[in-house]
């Protein structure tokens, strides 16, 4: 049942999952360096992590920064992230500094796609919704649990919450303490693939969960992530081997391989 979206020229929800490659520094220079290391990997999509900048609350600052991100991007579609210390970020920012930074990205027309984490509130998050479509900017609404896997229904509710205040892509990332946990993150994708209308990315972190990144077209998750040097979070696969054990998947799934 799920709709596609198109990011730039990305179109998520169909296929092989899409591989987004994090980039993170501490400022210009490390971020411009690592995101010409990250192209050679040929990511679908590129992620500016500014929670790892040294001033991530200098709105101009960060927009002058992700204009030189936007261009060095080329045709590659560009994710602006925030992550904050309680999804798993580098820092914090007071809320009201959380929403003019999103805002003035959004505006600046040098992102194709902002995230927006949905345990700030849904007053925040149906905020900067409106914000991010008044400007054609793409929303991926998420949530991260860095200590347990939620059980199914939880997960599947927060997804419908995503869809519900507007987002344009729901996203959840769960930690596993057992296999069994790894399942419960696969059967809620596969049952929110099949009852919402976006596109979703969900993902089982740490080693445990690697699986999970690799089964999201079985399953339902429109996009992985892959590293290219550092990882921005547990269990990432090197980019450039994440997309051959995708495409492998993708062949013998289809038949191809009998």
């Amino acid at each position: 049942m799920t709709d596609q979206v198109t990011i730039r020229n990305l179109t998520l929800g169909e296929g092989i999952p899409k591989i987004c490659i994090p980039v993170m520094g501490k400022d210009s220079r490390e971020v411009l360096a690592s995101a010409r290391a990250a192209l050679e990997h040929g990511p679908d999509i590129l992620e500016l992590r500014a929670d790892f900048l040294e001033h991530p609350s200098d709105a101009e600052q960060v927009c002058a920064l992700l204009a030189e991100f936007r261009a060095a991007a080329g045709d590659v579609p560009v994710l602006f992230t925030f992550r904050t210390k309680g999804e798993g970020g580098e820092r914090e920012l007071p809320l009201q500094t959380y929403e003019e930074l999103l805002a003035a990205v959004c505006a600046s027309g040098t992102a194709d796609a902002v995230d927006v984490e949905l345990f700030l509130g849904e007053r925040t998050a149906e905020k900067l919704i409106r914000e991010a479509h008044a400007h054609g900017v793409r929303v991926i609404l998420s949530s991260h649990d860095f200590e347990k896997t939620p059980p199914a229904q939880e997960i599947t509710g927060r997804l419908r919450k995503m869809q519900e205040l507007g987002a344009d892509v729901a996203k959840i990332a769960v930690m596993p303490r057992c296999e069994e946990d790894v399942l419960t993150l696969l059967s809620a994708t596969l049952e929110s693939r099949r009852e919402l209308r976006v596109p979703i990315i969900t993902m089982s972190m740490g080693a445990l969960g690697m699986v999970s990144r690799l089964l999201g077209e079985t399953f339902g998750s429109a996009l992985t992530f892959g590293m290219a040097g550092r990882a921005s979070a547990p269990g990432q696969i090197p980019a450039r081997e994440l997309r051959k054990l995708l495409q492998e998947i993708h062949h013998y799934s289809c038949g191809s391989g009998r």
